[in-house]
């Protein structure tokens, strides 16, 4: 093999590797042999660019060509021309794809399920660091700057993965920015000559050889260097103290089951709904008081999903308002509709971090601290510049809607503008689901019968159980899997009931927050992490949207959806009286121990005792001596940056010190006054030198002060008086040189300074920052470090 080909190969292979940081983040593995097919067919059109050869631009240009075909085939195969050749379609299910990858993204918790969105976004991104990492390392051969995409590729990785094995990923990352490294090496220096490499072979005599042993010399000391520096990666965090809620602490460590960072809890809206109800433990998230005679239909709504695309339910993003003193009324709410006032006092736990509030449906005033906007179609409160509910205390006054079966059922129909909005289906949702959904409401009269077949199919008749540890999907498919398999949790449950009512016509969207909490002995009502749900929205003309709940054991059935009919009612205007089946959480807290196994499965069990918001027992905290710990090495970390700067205002303050100040450098205490003017002279030549060296004027030995000075002079730029004071240093230099006895020099130090000043106006301004922070002249400092150890080994060699 080449040495051209061992480094694309080693670059290939060092993408890989810190790609294998994304493991953890889906919970099928497979894409990433997926990803190392396809990158390796786009490195070997690189091999074969170079071979022809080609320009560097066009050999990038041929290897991303190559990844877009392959990409390709491999996603949008069926919209491509010829199978191959990206068209408009192709590009178009590229950003589809695109699209709902990056939602995915957003509503799964990791690990996600492998959705072709997702495995896009992995494999297509495996795909373009492995080209930056291959043009920078093989195409222009610098492969130093290619670890920057490669660490771009493991920061995301490590800042969303959540296992306890990053060292091993980062190992893995690291391991393969190295062995780029050594292959960039080793095709340098094959270029120069042969390596020579083999057993042992007797000490090399001067000549091409000895060239060649000193080359293969620096290959084992950059082998050394590098091993040594991933030592010091690997062995400097786990001797530190750990810090908590980095950006690479996988997220929960520290913390309670299911909360996120720094132990707080956000019950995300398309997210943390099966982490939520998986959780071992049911967190207090809200504690509330209500004036309801029963808290049992007190649902809190956080966001309303109402854009169905096929694949998952999603937010419309709208404009936000201003939060009014008084909410407008709700869509569609008639004036003969029974309705009751409801204030609530809210009390959101410490640990509950969540953008949008938690509100009763539907809420007519709000009186919230903090910076919240107004979302008037959703009629949701989401929080502006990094609010969150986390200890918010909040009042709402809403109302409770109690419509009966026969309003429901002589429901007009919805306006057009409803009917448009809430009624899409997209053509890619299979047919399935509207032949089931017409199928479970054969014989019905009117759209509010269909939604109670619906409701009740889903849960009493329709043989659904209730499994939180079912995938939660995605796809086109998602529905008619979930139809087939009967088995999940809510999400399931009100996604299928809204798709299925609108393909019957019903105005549908899906509610996502907390279902009615349970209710303490003090009055209060604790809403916890377990009570995180979904559930479907109807629109009824004169009602407004209305919530059903086709989830088994979950929540509780609305009264007018098992209501008997009123009297005068119409004759199958609504459902005959089914079996109750109102899950009414406990009086009070129950032992989990005690908890029966089919009640422990669908998450009803609660924690012995529930704590108030904002209470419960105190972390035990970090110790002291950790404390002392984390603040040592912030403080080391903060001032290793400043090192050379202060090292060189030492320097510079003991030289330009001046006789009569105190001893220069080098000089003993009793040395005569001749030999102290003459060290006082010389140390300040010697910081003139270094200042211009620290403004990117190197010292050349082989001039004489004269020389070296004019140079200063010309290289700097300097005029007037700094010319001038140069010009006084280097004579007075001279004179202690080459005089037969020295004669101090007043005012050497202002001239020093002069210089100083004069170098400093004519650079540039990086030139000045780095002058200052990090001064070119401390290379002397590592010379001095050289020296000492190369006189310790002589010394030691001499023993």
């Amino acid at each position: 093999m080449t040495g051209r080909a061992r480094l694309t190969a080693s670059a290939a292979v060092a993408a890989l590797a810190a790609s294998c940081s994304m493991l953890p983040l889906v919970d099928k593995t497979t894409w990433i042999l997926q990803a190392a097919f396809l990158l390796a067919l786009q490195s070997t059109a690189g091999v074969l660019a170079r071979r022809v050869p080609l320009p560097g631009p066009v050999t990038v240009a041929v290897q991303a060509l190559t990844g877009l075909l392959l990409l390709t085939v491999a996603f949008a195969g069926e919209q491509a021309v010829a199978g191959l050749l990206p068209g408009p379609e192709a590009f178009h299910e590229f950003g589809q794809l695109v699209q709902e990858g990056a939602e995915d993204v957003g509503r799964y918790a990791i690990p996600a399920p492998a959705t072709a969105g997702i495995r896009l976004l992995l494999v297509g991104g495996v795909l373009v660091v492995g080209l930056a990492v291959d043009a920078v390392a093989v195409t222009y051969r610098s492969a130093a700057p290619a670890g920057l995409p490669l660490l771009a590729l493991y920061s995301v990785a490590a800042g969303l993965g959540q296992d306890g094995r990053g060292w091993l990923w980062f190992l893995a990352a690291a391991s393969g920015y190295l062995l780029l490294l050594l292959a960039e090496g080793r095709e340098r220096l094959g270029q120069w000559g042969r390596v020579l490499s083999g057993g042992r072979t007797a000490p090399p005599a001067p000549g091409p050889t000895a060239a060649g042993g000193g080359r293969l010399a620096r290959v084992r000391t950059g082998r050394r260097i590098g091993a040594l520096a991933l030592g010091i990666a690997l062995a400097v965090p786990a001797a530190l103290p750990s810090m908590q809620g980095g950006l690479f602490e996988p997220a929960g460590r520290g913390a309670d089951p299911g909360s996120g960072p720094g132990g707080t809890t956000s019950v995300k809206p398309l997210v943390a709904l099966q982490d939520s109800l998986n959780q071992p433990e049911n967190r207090e998230l809200l504690r509330l008081r209500s004036s309801a005679e029963n808290t049992r239909d007190l649902y809190l709504r956080i966001v309303a999903l109402d854009r169905f695309d096929g694949a998952a339910w999603r937010t419309t993003e709208r404009p936000l308002t201003e939060l009014p003193a008084v909410l407008p009324a709700p869509a569609g709410l008639a004036a003969g509709v029974r309705t009751s006032r409801v204030e609530t006092t809210l009390t959101a736990a410490g640990g509950y971090a969540q953008n949008y509030l938690p509100l009763p449906y539907p809420a007519e005033e709000i009186r919230a601290d903090g910076r919240w906007r107004y979302e008037p179609e959703g009629r949701v409160l989401e929080g502006e510049r990094g609010q969150t509910t986390k200890g918010v205390r909040y009042q709402v006054s809403s109302l409770q809607v109690e419509p009966t079966a026969a309003q429901l059922a002589g429901a007009p129909a919805p306006p057009e503008e409803i009917l448009r909005a809430y009624t899409q289906v997209p053509s890619s949702l299979p047919e399935v689901v509207a032949q089931t959904a017409r199928k479970v409401t054969a014989g019905s009269a009117n759209a509010y019968q269909q939604a109670v077949m619906l409701q009740d199919w889903f849960s009493v008749g329709g043989g659904f159980q209730y499994d939180t540890q079912v995938a939660s999907g995605t796809g086109a498919d998602a529905v008619a899997r979930f139809l087939k398999a009967k088995r999940g949790f809510c999400i399931h449950f009100s996604f299928s009931m809204a798709a299925m009512a609108r393909t019957l016509g019903i105005p549908a969207r899906v509610a996502v927050g907390f279902m009615p909490g349970t209710p303490m002995a003090d009055g209060s009502v604790s809403v916890g992490s377990k009570d995180a749900h979904a559930w479907p929205e109807l629109y009824f003309e004169g009602i407004g949207w209305t919530r059903f709940e086709p989830t088994p054991s979950r929540g509780t059935t609305p009264d007018y959806t098992v209501a008997e009919p009123s009297p005068g009612a119409e004759p199958g205007g609504g459902p005959e009286r089914l079996p109750d089946r109102t899950v009414v959480p406990p009086a009070a807290p129950r032992d989990t121990d005690a908890c029966p196994p089919a009640q422990k499965k669908l998450g009803e069990c609660r924690s012995p005792a529930a704590p108030a918001a904002g209470s419960g027992p105190a972390s035990g905290g970090p110790s002291a001596g950790t404390v002392a710990g984390v603040a040592v090495a912030a403080l080391a970390a903060l001032g290793l940056p400043l090192l050379p700067m202060l090292w060189r205002r030492r320097v510079r303050a003991r030289r330009l010190g001046g006789p009569g100040t105190a001893p220069a450098a080098g000089a003993p205490a009793d040395a005569p006054a001749d030999a102290v003017a003459a060290e006082h002279t010389l140390a300040a030549w010697r910081e003139l030198t270094d200042s211009a060296w620290d403004y990117g004027i190197p010292p050349d030995d082989s001039r004489s002060p004269r020389g070296a000075a004019a140079r200063i002079v010309s290289a700097g730029a300097l005029q007037g008086a700094a010319a001038e004071s140069a010009g006084r240093v280097a004579a007075a230099v001279e004179q202690v040189l080459y005089a037969p006895r020295p004669v101090p020099a007043p005012g050497l130090a202002e001239d020093v300074e002069c210089v100083r000043a004069g170098l400093h106006a004519a650079a540039g301004r990086g030139a000045r920052l780095r002058a200052v922070l990090l001064p070119r002249s401390t290379a002397r400092l590592l010379r001095g470090f050289s020296r000492l150890r190369s006189l310790a080994r002589r010394r030691s060699a001499a023993a």
